[in-house]
């Protein structure tokens, strides 16, 4: 008998959770941005995937006798830059880069607020401490943090990924910090505590999964950041170096040749600006699609 109640019991927090998602699915095809911003990361998504596949040249080879070619050149649909470099190959791989680059980035960063950010929320003895090593951190303007964890480090992509995830991890630590002050307060912690559950049972398996949603909006619009932010520095040469083919250092490379060859740099300057539109519509759309309060009929 036990065991069939608890096996209806199962069931239905399955369908509860089937229908959550669906709902939340419906709220954000909805919103006709966020379909728009997941079509463009779906294509960046698979650029960086197929890359080998697309492609027809090596990103890094020059060919001097096809230098600064238009867009539309037979052969190169992109044009070329000053090194003779097929456009197409090198915006296709820099896709590859820009992407991992940012999950890197806002992965580490997820890792580190996430930790530090429940600990100040859940044990009042850390917050003060936590909370001010973080306003220490927020006195930086978040580039000038990056550029200044880059200089101790050196400059590569992988430094960059490192400095990015430092510059992401007081702003979610300040969001999971308020989420877990109001989760704490619930019922269902209560509950557990009054069983003699351990804090670190309640914390992880009881009030994350009930603060994932701004987690997870947190994650989506902070992925746009982390690709202008490397596109930013490897512009200032802080980033990726040469002849790595990342959209920042492409048009850094490419600004000297504005009116004769204005494709180097539009170019790579059209897919930063599209990829960073995607992911921050995206994310407002599924800030809209996570909060409970939405009416499916607005």
């Amino acid at each position: 008998m036990v065991s069939e109640i608890t096996s209806k019991s199962v069931n239905l927090n399955e369908l509860e959770k089937e229908s959550y998602t669906k709902n939340i699915a419906k709220r954000l095809v909805k919103n006709k941005l966020a379909v728009i911003g997941l079509i463009i990361i779906s294509i960046q998504i698979l650029l960086a995937v197929f890359a080998e596949f697309i492609t027809f040249y090596d990103p890094d080879s020059q060919d001097l006798t096809s230098r600064e070619l238009p867009v539309g050149s037979e052969g190169h649909w992109l044009g070329t830059d000053n090194l003779g470099r097929d456009m197409w190959s090198r915006i296709v791989y820099g896709a590859r880069i820009s992407i991992l680059v940012g999950i890197g980035a806002v992965g580490l960063g997820l890792v580190g607020g996430v930790l530090l950010g429940m600990a100040a929320g859940y044990y009042r003895r850390l917050d003060n401490l936590v909370m001010r090593i973080m306003d220490l951190l927020f006195a930086f303007p978040g580039i000038l943090l990056a550029m200044l964890v880059i200089a101790i480090l050196g400059t590569s992509l992988v430094n960059v990924v490192i400095a990015i995830s430092i510059w992401s991890i007081p702003v979610c630590a300040r969001i999971v910090r308020g989420s877990v002050l109001s989760a704490k307060k619930e019922e269902y912690v209560l509950a557990q505590r009054s069983l003699g559950s351990s804090n670190l049972r309640i914390m992880f398996k009881h009030i994350l999964p009930n603060i994932t949603a701004p987690i997870i909006v947190f994650a989506t619009m902070r992925m746009a950041t982390a690709i202008l932010s490397t596109s930013a520095l490897s512009f200032l040469g802080l980033g990726a170096q040469p002849p790595t083919p990342e959209w920042g250092a492409m048009i850094a490379a490419g600004q000297d040749y504005m009116w004769t060859s204005p494709h180097m740099t539009i170019i790579p300057g059209i897919a930063i600006m599209l990829v960073v539109f995607a992911f921050n519509v995206v994310g407002d759309g599924l800030r809209d699609a996570l909060d409970p309060n939405m009416d499916l009929n607005n």
